[in-house]
């Protein structure tokens, strides 16, 4: 019994720890979702274009950042200060809204499940840290763009996106399409770019705004 629970134990461990061993590698490697594998292992379809962050419209980098972790640029993979302001507006933990940052879903897509828990979050930040510390921030980024679920139809990544949304490259995306896609990233099931609801054109507009008042978010990632 005790060496079956060892086992069961070194198991555990040797789990747990795979996505530290093989994060360093994305530096080189582009990978792929846990949401992209469980649509092809359910035979659903799944859409993914990759593309270089040094093609992808400047407008869409900073407007997600905006949108999604203005803090990007300065914070480790953790934003303390805004889970604790998530938390004390919010009755429970799991009702927080915009405590993640761009770190934590890149490591959370592409690690762990969608949902939320103490369990995911526990396993969510230290993979965060690790993810900020072995890549740089205009990779950890470019991987975020190329992974992030974009459409309701199995549409992974910024290009695909664009494409189902407004039938163009990410590249040549202005301001204000940038921001419609930045307003979606919450949930692209139930919001749309390609038919947006008032609350998509509000926020699209609330991060168009903000792009231009805080230009500078994106000063990490900018570069050939």
């Amino acid at each position: 019994m005790r060496r079956l629970v060892r086992s069961l134990i070194i198991f555990a461990l040797a789990v747990l720890l795979i996505p530290y061993a093989i994060a360093p590698f994305y530096r080189f490697v582009n990978p792929v979702s846990t949401p992209m594998l469980w649509r092809w292992a359910t035979g659903k379809r799944v859409e993914r274009i990759v593309v270089p962050l040094n093609r992808i419209a400047p407008a869409l980098r900073l407007a997600v950042i905006v949108a999604e972790d203005g803090s990007f640029c300065r914070n480790r993979g953790v934003d303390l200060r805004a889970i604790r302001e998530a938390m004390e507006q919010s009755d429970e933990f799991g009702d927080a809204r915009g405590a993640s940052t761009i770190t934590q879903q890149t490591a959370k897509n592409l690690f762990l499940w969608e949902g939320r828990s103490f369990i995911r979050k526990a396993l969510e930040f230290p993979l965060a840290l690790w993810l900020n510390l072995v890549l740089p921030k205009r990779r950890v980024l470019e991987i975020y763009l190329n992974i992030a679920e974009w459409g309701p139809s199995g549409e992974f990544g910024a290009e695909a996106g664009a494409r189902w949304a407004f039938g163009k490259s990410v590249r040549d995306l202005n301001p204000a399409e940038a921001a419609e896609l930045a307003a979606i990233l919450p949930n692209p099931v139930h919001r749309s770019a390609r038919i947006p609801s008032v609350l998509v054109r509000r926020l699209a507009a609330l991060y168009e705004r903000r792009s231009l008042q805080f230009s500078g978010l994106d000063a990490c990632v900018r570069g050939p």
